[in-house]
């Protein structure tokens, strides 16, 4: 069911009253971190390029971020080193209060597709640095890799308790028509305002889990889709409404930690298709320093294996020299079974179910776990058939008739 919920868990609070100063101090904080992206890009002769001074270029003009109080500071640790950033404070919100943030950019900044491990690092140790001092926070992305981004970060920020929320736009906020402004706001109402403690993406009015994402279109505002999984919150015209039902709780006896090993390197993607060659597949394989494969398969899971299966013994073979391989479908919805002979022997060969994980979902878990579990293979086997940051629906098999020892 949707929930209109109040601010946090809890009432929303009176402001009557309450001076300037004293009403400041409880207003929720939110850090930005400004990874680059088309949100924050502006012409040049080599076309769209990011661009520097994000708060002061795009958001302390426009009166929805900024309400004219004077600009305050707020603690930030960066490698080390804290640094006091120009804070902003956008007007009250419905929920009765402001909310006081700050950005902290990225140098270089980065178009999305020179986003890997190595800034998902940079990413989650910001966040695990400055864990305590902000009620949420904010990643400014481009979209082509911010599935895949949201993801990763979903195994490497571990029992998270606050919401990291990551957002971007098709067209950049400097332009007049975009879509940047409503994106970056309505993320920022549900950081300071809802207590959804999972890396989650915002995107056109849609509050979706960050591994159960994936990028459907190149131009439209409606960019992001969750095809297995409802989006957890959506805004209207009367507020956030959020499916708390679907929300994942931090456990309290658990303490918010930091993986920092992620293994993308030893992972390879292979999409099938048809002619798809034994020797190609095979070449992967055994490319170094490959561990992994995600293998994106028709359907239910099925490949095109031919009257020699070939194929299907490279994957018997590369499984039985220690490569996992995980098996999802290249449909947008639904899921990998061993229904049919082709998914069945795949199956019977070592190769293991994705269920309805999409691609940046099986990669990302799959690299998490190689790093997390060094050579345990069997343990990353049982892990990836298990749901951990509620990245999979895990199916039974389909009967058709009735399951065996049936009394009807």
């Amino acid at each position: 069911m949707w929930d209109h919920a109040a601010p946090r868990g809890g009432p929303q609070r009176t402001t009557e009253g309450l001076d300037e100063r004293s009403e400041a101090k409880d207003d929720p904080t939110v850090l930005i971190l400004m990874t680059g992206g088309t949100i924050c890009m502006a012409p040049s002769d080599a076309g769209l390029v990011p661009a520097g001074n994000f708060l002061q270029s795009c958001l302390q003009t426009r009166p929805s971020f900024n309400d004219g109080s004077a600009p305050s500071t707020l603690d930030v640790s960066v490698s080390g080193t804290t640094t006091s950033l120009t804070a902003l404070r956008t007007p009250r919100s419905s929920y009765g209060q402001h909310i006081r943030y700050c950005v902290h950019e990225f140098t270089p900044l980065l178009d999305s597709s020179a986003v890997s491990a190595p800034v998902w690092l940079q990413i989650a140790t910001i966040i695990h640095a400055n864990y305590a001092l902000f009620s949420g926070f904010i990643v400014l992305h481009g979209t082509d890799t911010l599935a895949f981004s949201a993801s990763a970060l979903s195994f490497m920020l571990q029992d998270l308790g606050k919401p990291v929320i990551l957002t971007g736009s098709q067209r950049p906020m400097g332009e007049l028509q975009n879509d940047a402004t409503d994106n970056l706001l309505g993320s920022l109402i549900i950081a300071a305002h809802f207590n959804i403690p999972e890396v989650l993406l915002y995107f056109n009015y849609k509050l979706l889990r960050g591994n159960r994402a994936t990028k459907v279109s190149a131009t439209e505002y409606d960019a992001f889709a969750s095809p297995n999984l409802p989006a957890l919150a959506t805004i209207t015209s009367t507020g956030v409404h959020v499916r708390w039902d679907l929300v994942r709780q931090a456990d309290p006896a658990r303490t918010f930690c930091l993986q920092r090993d992620f293994h993308t390197a030893h992972v390879a993607y292979v999409r099938v298709f048809p002619g798809i060659t034994s020797e190609l597949v095979d070449m992967i394989l055994r490319a170094r320093p490959t561990r992994g494969l995600v293998l994106e398969s028709f359907g239910a899971g099925n490949i095109p294996n031919g009257p020699d299966g070939r194929l299907l013994q490279v994957l018997a073979d590369a499984v039985a020299r220690g490569i996992v391989i995980v098996n999802v479908t290249q449909c947008l919805n639904g899921n990998v079974s061993p229904l049919y002979a082709p998914a069945k022997a795949m199956d019977a060969a070592g190769v293991l179910l994705g269920y309805d994980m999409t691609s940046e979902a099986a990669l990302t878990k799959l690299s998490y776990l190689l790093a997390v579990q060094g050579g345990a293979r069997e343990e990353i086997k049982r892990l990836m058939g298990i749901d951990m940051r509620g990245e999979m629906t895990r199916t039974e098999e389909t009967w058709f008739g009735h399951p065996p020892g049936s009394k009807l």
